[in-house]
């Protein structure tokens, strides 16, 4: 592909000015580990919330969203689009929460909710098991898309592509902090928004499609639009149909969601959504940064993305004609996510330079928040913690810059090994079959202590290595219900085999969270306090239910009109405004109150 003045323009501009936004907080960021790592925690939740939309706005979503489609339809995304009910339960049952314990990170959490030397392990073993070698993975799942793209619309070598995507990220994360994540994602959010609608516009526009209506009626997509997986049909046995059903719908809605720990809708919150809850001005704020991520996440950014893959089927129908016209690429990473960046490689000059800085923009984006959250929890809770209690607020700064360049160096690295998106997302969901359930009963059931969650860690673990390394023939849905089954089984069994947390601790904890709920009346009694709890879950579950019914009758309401149902489109828009403002009206007036 040939790159004009403008399209280097917009490139070069582009990286000009997230540097600069990055050494101009240097500064305020440098000062101590809470603006490091939290910004001083004085963050609105418009802010917070941009943040989390753009470091969800990664380089390998439209890849993985690609591969999901060209595989199995529209429908495919529900592996994903499941997790709404998990961010739904984040926003009105849990952000307060964190924002009341005024942990600096979620891993800090542990010694204020357990206590003795499993505490202190749990949290330790945590910041370099996720700190580390799991947010290693993440990144590389990540910087895999930047080779693709690299690769296809630049022809650069997998390893020109990781030193380019990398270095500049590195260069503004380590200076910025927090601070400068937060702010560049603003931006990054906008460049890449406009940049997946631009994709979306040249892809229907293909001399091969022409018109939305001729993309929709063409015989290699008319059996991919479907919301939800066949029934029947064609060439499909009863098995292949229960099999999708259980993979793409069943087991997302009805197990996932709670089960299973993935970056970004962790069951209870956690990892850089937590950090950004404990960033906010207060608990409001925290609440509010959830709830505008997850109506943007899942109700606003899909289609652009469906869209392109959509016409990537027409265009380049099968693999062999993804490695016909790119007959340089390394046959290894040929695959069905590739046919996202093989779609941008139409794009006129101008908006290829626009829509090269947006897949940029992503990339960073992801990468920065995940340097930030990873490198608070080696300095608060593995270097400060055990290796250097007395360490000062500018030592800290000065391991959070440092772990920054090493985690991207051994995520850059990991990366060359790596060859599929659908196939990584599906290793980290298995990974975590199972501890979802253990991070939001821990919230509500004072009986939960580390040694359950140890077990559940490791249990699960184990479970997918065996299932990953034994031939059994079993799919994917059953080898995850069986993770999940089991890896319960032990963490319950261990959780009555083990000490309780020591009372003081479960006292202090309960006084500086005040849960809602029965889960934590026996430590109630023994304070003294024999009122009812202050809260009941269940309006906020009523919550949760209508903002998660909102935000999927967004997204289906947009898809409706985009298919030509214009009337049931602005119906589902309607329902969803109408619950939304529902939503909005009385969690304003309990804060009024």
């Amino acid at each position: 592909m040939h790159l004009e003045t403008l399209d280097w323009i917009f490139i070069i501009g582009y990286f000009l000015a997230v540097i600069a936004v990055g050494l101009l907080v240097a500064k305020a960021a440098g000062k101590d580990s809470g603006q490091f790592f939290l910004g001083g925690r004085q963050m609105p939740w418009w802010l917070l919330g941009f943040s989390m939309v753009a470091t969800t706005f990664s380089t390998d979503t439209p890849n993985l969203v690609t591969d999901i489609v060209r595989q199995n339809g529209v429908a495919g995304n529900w592996v994903w689009w499941a997790f709404l009910i998990t961010g739904m339960v984040t926003v009105f049952l849990f952000a307060k929460l964190w924002r009341r314990s005024e942990v600096l990170t979620d891993i800090e959490f542990y010694e204020l909710r357990y206590s003795g030397k499993s505490a202190a392990f749990l949290r330790g073993f945590r910041a370099i098991y996720l700190g580390v070698f799991f947010n290693v993975m993440i990144m590389a799942s990540v910087s895999l898309a930047a080779i693709k793209i690299g690769g296809v619309m630049l022809g650069l070598s997998p390893m020109q592509s990781i030193l380019w995507a990398g270095l500049a990220t590195v260069i503004f994360s380590s200076a910025g902090g927090f601070r400068g994540v937060v702010f560049t994602d603003c931006l990054l959010f906008v460049i890449a928004m406009v940049g997946s609608i631009a994709a979306a516009y040249f892809a229907i526009g293909h001399a091969d499609i022409g018109s939305l209506s001729a993309l929709l009626e063409h015989p290699n997509v008319a059996d991919k639009l479907s919301f939800l997986p066949p029934t029947g049909g064609e060439g499909a046995t009863s098995d292949q149909n229960l099999n999708l059903w259980m993979t793409l719908i069943i087991i997302p809605l009805v197990v996932q969601w709670w089960s299973v720990w993935y970056p970004g809708a962790e069951p209870g919150g956690g990892g850089y959504v937590a950090q950004r809850m404990l960033a906010a001005k207060d608990e409001k704020h925290a609440t509010g940064a959830v709830l505008f991520f997850n109506f943007a996440h899942y109700g606003l950014r899909p289609w652009p993305w469906i869209l392109v893959a959509l016409a990537s089927l027409v265009v380049f129908p099968t693999l062999d004609d993804i490695q016909a016209a790119f007959p340089g690429l390394d046959p290894s990473t040929i695959g069905h996510d590739l046919a996202y960046p093989a779609m941008l490689t139409f794009l006129p000059n101008g908006w290829l330079g626009l829509v090269l800085a947006s897949l940029v923009a992503a990339y960073m984006s992801t990468i920065s928040t995940h340097l930030n959250w990873g490198s608070s929890y080696i300095a608060n809770d593995f270097y400060k913690r055990f290796m250097n209690p007395e360490a000062t607020e500018k030592q800290l700064v000065t391991v959070g810059r440092i772990s920054t360049v090493i985690m991207m160096i051994l995520a850059g690295l990991l990366a060359l090994q790596l060859q599929n998106a659908l196939d990584t997302f599906q290793i980290l969901l298995q990974v975590g079959a199972g501890t979802g359930l253990i991070f939001m009963l821990r919230w509500f059931w004072w009986r939960i202590n580390a040694f359950s969650e140890l077990s559940a860690m490791i249990a699960s673990f184990i479970f997918a290595v065996a299932f990953r390394t034994i031939d059994h023939g079993m799919p994917w849905w059953m080898e995850l219900i069986l993770s999940v089954g089991l890896t319960t089984v032990v963490w319950l069994v261990v959780t009555f085999m083990t000490p309780a947390t020591d009372e003081s601790v479960l006292k202090s904890f309960y006084q500086k969270v005040h849960p809602a709920g029965n889960g934590w009346n026996p430590i109630r009694k023994l304070l003294g306090d024999s009122s009812p709890p202050n809260e009941s879950i269940a309006p906020q579950i009523g919550s949760m239910l209508m903002g998660t019914i909102s935000v999927y009758g967004f997204l289906f309401g947009i898809g409706k009109i985009i298919y030509g149902s214009t009337l049931t489109g602005l119906i589902l828009l309607l329902i969803a405004a109408a619950l939304g403002y529902k939503i909005i009206s009385t969690h304003s007036a309990k804060q009024a109150a």
